[in-house]
């Protein structure tokens, strides 16, 4: 028996939650092109119905009784103007029509109204978010559910006008013997739904593949007209499927309105037989990056619905849509025992290889249009190289980057490795919030000098796969700002040599890089002269031993702060007209209190480069300021002479 809220009155008028009110709102006055989609969202949640009945009669074979042919039909009144849904599949208790039907709990309601704000008018949304029942505003002027929970003597009608509030009272004669039954008092502007014709139009062109047939009558008829079959279309072979057959099933299992940009259709015979019917979607959901974000792969045994909440695939498959059905689970399958059920377990890894080899062949095969795919869901399969170590190889074979070679287009792991300098080791990447920043970086300097290329990484999630990288091909993967470049093997391009008389002589440099790292004190943990600069004075790199300047800035911020971090190393290039100035000025002694000033603006000057502000932005003021009255003889100016560098002198 399926148990009712003893307390509650019998008949109940209650205000919906105020983001349900605005969908409504919405709905009602919604100016979308497909109203249609009404029906889909509706068979949809009469199939479902069906389908649990189906999956708990299982275990409980008598909750069938004499109705055991579970099915959905649709009746038009034309005369009345009304359209009617029906399913016999497992419906709903009073406190089930409140929770679903009224509140937010399940609906999704808030995520659809921020896609949509975010959007404009996009009427695929609809099915994405769980909010598909709400649809049936868009044709309906009143929406009344009768419905009877499987087991239940109970029968209940929801009632509302969606235009604040809804009615929750007994049912009458109208209510089901078991199921739901939603009637629609369509809108004179909606009329053509009273038409069999139409209805069944759209039901073959939104419908035709759900698991249960649906019929089709006229008011006051005694038969009906079946549209759909039920049969599944993942059993049938590939040769008898249509294009089109696969898209509408695409959009059925999805509730998305894009084109499946990839499709991947077999059957698994052997140790364990299963099918696999699964889509790629061609755009990003809005929620593709919610925390609370599961994968939506249906798991069918014998072609009974199981779940769509198994975790069939890993999180960084969760754009992935679409069916497995098993012939070997046992079909009383427990959430439980589904975590631990080692067929499932099986099922799960051969399934999540096959989709990694599919989108290797794509790559291959159709390079453009792996790249759209990769554009939408790169940042999803990258989250995959530090949660699923066995599958890193071949994750990395999927991978593309905007490089320093390349900035505006994609380039393969196996690009960069056969395009690598002689002598060069590593791969080296750099991180950061977009390319054209990145790539005017200052740490990029020596690299580019020598020709060697960068991958510039601007997902979130890189600064985490990159901890896990051990490498690729046999080549490490390297940050540029993390320890010693080690690029003295690999020589200028002939265009950047430049003469050894243009440096700061050794000496020198090194009595500078002393008397620095003396005045800056803890705020650096080393300088030392740099092999990556080739145009800027200074640059800061994490010590050679540190995480990345990125990784490490982004896990502070989580942590509320900057506490933990480490000084960073100041890098100075002996090149560089004012390094090579203060090494001279250094050398001949005498002037400590104006080197000491210059290595604090240096060391504020590189972290502003290095996107963060300067570590202490008075001091930094006030030294720019002095500096800026001597430059430009201000009255007053030789106040600050004591305290600012001679820049006049220093190039």
């Amino acid at each position: 028996m399926t148990g009712e809220n003893d307390t509650s009155p019998a008949s109940e008028t209650r205000a919906f939650e105020a983001d349900v009110a605005r969908l409504l709102h919405m709905m009602v006055h919604s100016v979308y092109s497909k109203k249609d989609v009404f029906l889909r969202e509706l068979i949809s949640n009469a199939a479902d119905s069906c389908e649990k009945l189906r999956y708990r009669a299982l275990t409980d074979s008598d909750l069938l009784g004499s109705d055991t042919d579970l099915k959905v039909t649709v009746e038009a009144d034309k005369a009345n103007g009304t359209l009617t849904i029906a399913d016999n599949g497992v419906g709903m208790s009073r406190d089930e029509l409140v929770e679903n039907l009224g509140t937010i709990a399940r609906s999704g309601t808030r995520a659809f109204l921020e896609a949509t704000a975010a959007s404009g008018e996009n009427s695929g949304l609809i099915g994405q978010f769980g909010v598909g029942f709400y649809s049936a505003f868009m044709v309906a002027g009143e929406v009344t559910v009768a419905s009877r929970a499987v087991g239940s003597d109970e029968a209940w009608t929801w009632r509302s006008d969606g235009t604040g509030s809804f009615t929750v009272e007994p049912a009458g004669t109208e209510a089901p013997a078991r199921g739901t039954r939603v009637t629609l008092v369509l809108t004179d502007g909606a009329k053509e739904f009273a038409e069999t014709a139409t209805i069944e139009r759209t039901i073959k062109h939104y419908s035709a593949h759900v698991p249960v047939p649906v019929f089709v009558k006229e008011a006051g008829d005694a038969a009906d007209k079946e549209v759909v079959d039920g049969t599944a279309l993942w059993v049938k072979p590939k040769s008898e499927i249509s294009a089109e057959e696969y898209k509408e099933f695409y959009h059925f299992v999805s509730g998305n309105w894009d084109e499946p940009a990839f499709t991947i259709h077999y059957r698994a015979e052997g140790r364990q037989e299963y099918t696999v019917l699964l889509f790629m979607p061609e755009q990003q959901p809005f929620d593709l990056f919610d925390p609370d974000r599961r994968g939506r792969v249906r798991l069918y045994v014998r072609r009974v619905f199981i779940t769509d909440d198994a975790d069939v695939l890993p999180s960084w498959l969760r754009f992935v849509r679409g069916v497995i059905d098993s012939q070997d689970l046992p079909l009383n399958l427990s959430r439980e025992m589904l975590q631990t059920n080692p067929l499932l377990a099986s099922i799960r890894k051969a399934v999540t290889n096959r989709v990694l080899s599919d989108l290797e062949k794509s790559a291959t095969n159709d390079a453009e249009a792996y790249q759209r795919f990769w554009e939408a869901f790169g940042a999803v399969l990258k989250e995959g190289i530090y949660e699923d170590p066995e599958r890193r190889d071949a994750l990395f074979k999927l991978t593309r980057f905007h490089t320093t070679t390349d900035p505006e287009g994609w380039r393969s792991l196996s690009d960069y490795v056969a395009a690598m300098k002689e002598k060069q080791t590593a791969i080296y990447y750099a991180i950061g919030d977009n390319a054209s920043t990145l790539a005017e970086a200052p740490h990029l300097e020596g690299f580019r000098a020598r020709g060697i290329e960068v991958l510039l990484l601007t997902d979130p999630v890189d600064s985490f796969w990159v901890q896990a990288a051990v490498g690729f091909e046999g080549k490490p993967l390297q940050s540029v700002t993390q320890g010693k470049a080690d690029l003295d093997a690999i020589p200028l391009s002939d265009a950047d040599e430049t003469s050894a008389d243009d440096a700061a002589k050794p000496g020198d440099v090194a009595t500078l890089t002393a008397l620095f790292k003396q005045a800056l004190g803890d705020r650096v943990s080393e300088v030392r002269t740099s092999e990556r600069l080739a145009t800027s004075p200074a640059c800061l790199v994490a010590p050679d031993m540190g995480p990345d300047r990125q990784f490490e800035r982004l896990m502070a911020r989580q942590r509320g702060g900057g506490a933990g971090r480490l000084p960073p190393v100041l890098e100075l290039n002996p090149g560089h007209p004012l390094v090579r100035s203060l090494s001279e000025r250094a050398s001949r002694g005498g002037e400590a209190p104006r080197l000491e000033e210059a290595a604090f603006m240096l060391l504020a000057s590189a972290e502003i480069l290095d996107g963060e502000a300067p570590s202490d932005p008075a001091a930094f003021n006030r030294r720019l300021l002095g500096m800026m009255e001597q430059a430009f003889s201000v009255p007053g100016g030789e106040a600050s002479e004591a305290t600012a560098p001679d820049v006049a002198d220093q190039g």
